[in-house]
């Protein structure tokens, strides 16, 4: 009995201890350009250490972020995704130069409104984050757009 309760006290010592690594956060924030444009902002608050990737890394090199929208009737997408100018480097890990972004990053995605109902823009972004010794597995996080 008491080896039975010493391996449970274990498991539930193991299970508290562990940690699930999250060093990205992602929020997101509509802006009114004219009547019918509308700009869409995904940020991205890096933890200290870590770098997230851009959406352009050479071949052979980390995943890059990547966005998705879902379609709608209720708009157009206007052109890709821009984001922010960033650091290129030449990283360690995967010995090329690569550009990524720490502390955070924006990226800004134009949409044109077929109509006026307010409604929401479903996207998915796929990124990887490394620090300087080790990299997560490729992860993907909803994004929630309201406008209004």
């Amino acid at each position: 009995m008491k080896k039975v309760i010493l391996l449970l006290a274990l498991f539930v010592f193991a299970i508290g201890n562990s940690q699930i690594l999250e060093p990205v956060k992602w929020s997101t924030k509509v802006v009114k350009i004219s009547k019918t444009e509308y700009e869409l902002i995904a940020t991205a608050t890096v933890d200290a250490n870590w770098h997230l990737y851009s959406q352009t890394v050479p071949e052979g090199g980390p995943i890059a972020t990547a966005f998705s929208f879902k379609s709608s009737a209720n708009y157009l997408k206007k052109g890709n995704t821009k984001e922010e100018e960033g650091h290129t480097v030449n990283d360690p890990i995967f010995k090329m130069k690569i550009k990524y972004f720490s502390n955070k990053a924006s990226f800004k995605q134009r949409i044109q409104l077929k109509n006026k109902a307010p409604f929401k823009v479903n996207g998915v972004v796929e990124f990887m984050v490394c620090d300087d010794t080790r990299c997560l597995p490729p992860t993907e996080v909803d994004l929630v757009f309201n406008i209004k």
